[in-house]
């Protein structure tokens, strides 16, 4: 827990400083209680970016291959980081998320499942739905912004924002999966409408 705050203080400087991230919605983040952040994904800096500035720690999916090296996968458990297997239904991934949640804490996930190479929103992956339909938390959608171009040649120190939205929970059963499809893209919409609003 000390690990995590230490590297979310540093983060704040990194960002706010360096990068005058505009944080906007911080205030619908609960105070407590379970509940989903569900963010676009555009870069490998979004899942330190997505929790940096509000006050509740962030656990989050990471790709197995994250674990290999012992001094990593040490580091990532630090920062509440737990492996799933990508390209497969990981039902261990699936059942350490329903735990955090079921023990009062936030997820943070990327509907989309991969980054996206265009920065434009890509298909939801039903997953964020089934977690959602397991354990009731609600789901706060997540608009990151410019990410993308951190360090890039059109502009090397960009203007980021992070767009918190009001909650949306999903009501519908684990068994009807033509409802947990809609309702991932229903996420996604969300997610677009937040983007749609910085412009």
């Amino acid at each position: 827990m000390m690990f995590y705050k230490i590297f979310r203080m540093l983060c704040r400087v990194w960002f706010g400083l360096i990068f005058r991230t505009k944080v906007i919605g911080a205030e619908n983040i609960p105070a407590n209680g379970a509940f989903i952040l569900a963010a676009n994904h555009v870069s490998n800096w979004d899942p330190p970016f997505l929790g940096t500035f509000i006050e509740r720690e962030v656990c989050y999916m990471g790709k197995e291959e994250l674990f290999k090296n012992p001094v990593m996968a040490a580091i990532c458990r630090s920062l509440h980081v737990f492996p799933v297997k990508r390209g497969a239904a990981d039902k261990t991934a699936i059942k350490t998320a329903v735990k955090i949640l079921k023990d009062g804490k936030c997820l943070g996930i990327f509907p989309e499942g991969t980054r996206s190479k265009t920065g434009k929103l890509g298909k939801a992956e039903s997953g964020v739905s089934l977690i959602a339909a397991m354990t009731k938390a609600p789901i706060i959608p997540a608009a990151i912004i410019n990410t993308e171009k951190i360090f890039s040649r059109e502009r090397f120190f960009p203007r980021l924002t992070v767009v918190y939205g009001t909650p949306i929970k999903f009501t519908g059963s684990t068994k009807d999966k033509e409802a947990m499809t809609n309702f991932a893209q229903d996420i996604m919409s969300e997610i677009a409408k937040l983007k749609e609003s910085r412009k």
